[in-house]
């Protein structure tokens, strides 16, 4: 039984330690370093100069002069202040991180700008079709005021033509009354000359009667101064 128990413990503790030395590994998770972080900007080229200001990554400087036996750089900041830095933490250009915020920022103004691109595209269509819709509108309206203008057209030429039918009519009714008037004139002098005429017939028929009323008396007076001579 104490070989037993023995055995037991010996069994247990085997296992706790598996458990201790796997334990880490199974629990383990992945982490990265920060790429987040600040630098000193001290008074002098060395760790014993006072610090004047924390410099945060990201941050343009302006290089005034480099140490390369301490491996410090000169450097003036956006706000005045001047100082050193090591210079193994200063860059030619900003970091991959800078960049890809401002690659980002512009992919993100691009994309507003494709997204008013395509508003615009959208507005520009709809005044398109609008105009087109104006256009056949008017070409509508041309094509009933040809029409309208066409009928007018024929109206008028139908009015010219009755216009000229009417000074026809007028010249012919003028040259008829012209030749009434002068009928008129004609039968006036006809009813004249007729007139005349019967007056002057009945003067000679009165003439005549008067000759025979003086000439009959005479021939019956020599007939009976013959008779009475016989």
């Amino acid at each position: 039984m104490p070989y037993s128990c023995e055995m037991k413990n010996t069994t247990l503790n085997s296992i706790l330690l598996i458990l201790l030395v796997f334990a880490p590994a199974a629990f383990a998770e992945p982490a990265w370093v920060s790429d987040e972080f600040e630098i000193t900007l001290r008074s002098g080229p060395s760790t014993s100069n006072a610090i004047q200001l924390m410099v945060s990554s990201g941050t343009q400087l302006e290089v005034l002069e480099s140490d390369a036996e301490s491996g410090y750089s000169k450097v003036r900041s956006s706000g005045g202040t001047e100082g050193w830095v090591l210079t193994r933490y200063l860059m030619n250009e900003p970091s991959a991180r800078e960049q890809l915020e401002t690659l980002t920022s512009n992919l993100t103004n691009a994309n507003s700008r494709g997204t008013s691109l395509g508003s615009q595209l959208t507005a520009v269509k709809g005044e398109y079709e609008a105009a087109n819709r104006r256009i056949d509108a008017l070409e509508r309206d041309k094509a009933a005021a040809e029409n309208e203008l066409a009928e007018i057209r024929r109206t008028a030429a139908n009015v010219l033509a009755i216009n000229s039918q009417n000074k026809s009519l007028m010249d012919e009714l003028a040259a008829a009354q012209i030749r009434a008037d002068t009928l008129e004139q004609e039968n006036r002098q006809v009813s004249s000359q007729t007139t005349r005429y019967w007056f002057l017939s009945g003067a000679l028929v009165l003439l005549v009667g008067i000759i025979l009323g003086i000439w009959l008396p005479r021939i019956r007076t020599q007939r009976r101064s013959g008779y009475d001579r016989f």
